[in-house]
């Protein structure tokens, strides 16, 4: 075999990465033969570009990845392939997306910085889970109070999502594009014109209604007030009257009489609704009065008091 030769050289290579079943350094590669026979790195490079265009229309292809070449089943063949396991996938939670995240883009950060970001408090499962598989590593610590451990990816977190380098990562700007509309709350959704129409035109015309005010109802109640009978005595004298007893006419009238008994509670419910008017009415404090003041609202007020007294 003439390993000078890139078209010979070329499954040599398809044969290494078969049989390790997982990336190989160029460096590693190297390794593999002996000083005397090894290849130079330009016929090398051919042969690895050789192997690639081999795999065209085949179902795996050659993948530089962050660790070296690998040969792999090409991503349409996955669904079909995936039933040769038994197990599922592993599913991973949102919050360690995010954290996965934002150690990608913003490396090295610190747990802190992540909370910061999320708005949340980062599970420690999550950190040891990520270091476990070796997706991230501890590349420092921060120069604050506590020295924070900070974190950044690793060739493994690379090879897993199969990218070269971190500049393989796509663009915030295309992440952002990638995010699907809000949906509309069902209040907020907009009413067909249409329907809208139809709806008004069905719609029973409202009638105006009457606002009624305390102050009308105090008057209408004074009103009532006009009209009613509270004595009664008109009942007692065309009654029959019992026998052994003297008729009300004969009977001697008391030395003072009786104020009338509220028997339909009308004085009553003025009293409470002017009290409800007074409740509703906003409290003004009263600005304090000198002496002379004082003196003269005093007076106005039992003049007022004996103008109600002569008209009782």
């Amino acid at each position: 075999m003439n390993l000078t030769e890139p078209r010979e050289l070329a499954p040599l290579l398809e044969a290494f990465l078969l049989a390790s079943g997982k990336p190989q350094s160029m460096e590693r590669l190297f390794e593999l033969f002996e000083e005397g026979e090894r290849p130079e790195p330009a016929v090398f490079k051919k042969a690895l570009t050789l192997l690639g265009k081999s795999c065209e229309g085949r179902a795996f292809e050659l993948k530089e990845v962050a660790s070296g070449y690998r040969l792999q089943i090409r991503e349409k063949f996955a669904p079909w392939v995936g039933r040769l396991w038994e197990e599922r996938p592993q599913r991973y939670s949102r919050a360690m997306l995010e954290t996965m995240a934002l150690i990608a883009y913003r490396q090295p950060i610190t747990r802190g910085e992540i909370e910061d970001v999320r708005g949340v408090a980062v599970n420690s499962h999550i950190v040891k889970t990520l270091l476990e598989r070796e997706w991230i590593r501890v590349v420092g610590y921060r120069d604050v109070p506590g020295k924070p451990a900070m974190f950044a990816t690793t060739k493994a977190f690379l090879d897993h999502f199969n990218l070269k380098n971190l500049d393989d990562l796509p663009p915030l700007a295309e992440l952002r594009e990638l995010e699907p509309e809000p949906m509309l709350e069902f209040d907020d959704a907009p009413v067909p014109q249409g329907l809208q129409d139809l709806a008004d035109a069905s719609a029973e015309p409202e009638e105006p209604k009457e606002e009624t005010s305390f102050h009308s109802l105090l008057l209408e109640l004074d009103t009532m007030e006009e009209g009613l009978k509270t004595d009664f005595d008109d009942l007692l004298r065309d009654g029959p009257e019992p026998e052994g007893e003297a008729p009300d006419h004969a009977v001697e009238p008391a030395a003072e009489a009786e104020p009338e008994e509220d028997i339909l509670g009308v004085a009553e419910a003025r009293e409470k609704l002017l009290a409800a008017v007074a409740a509703l009415e906003p409290h003004v404090p009263e600005p304090e009065l000198s002496d002379e003041e004082a003196e003269a609202r005093a007076l106005a007020e039992a003049i007022e008091n004996e103008r109600r007294q002569f008209e009782d």
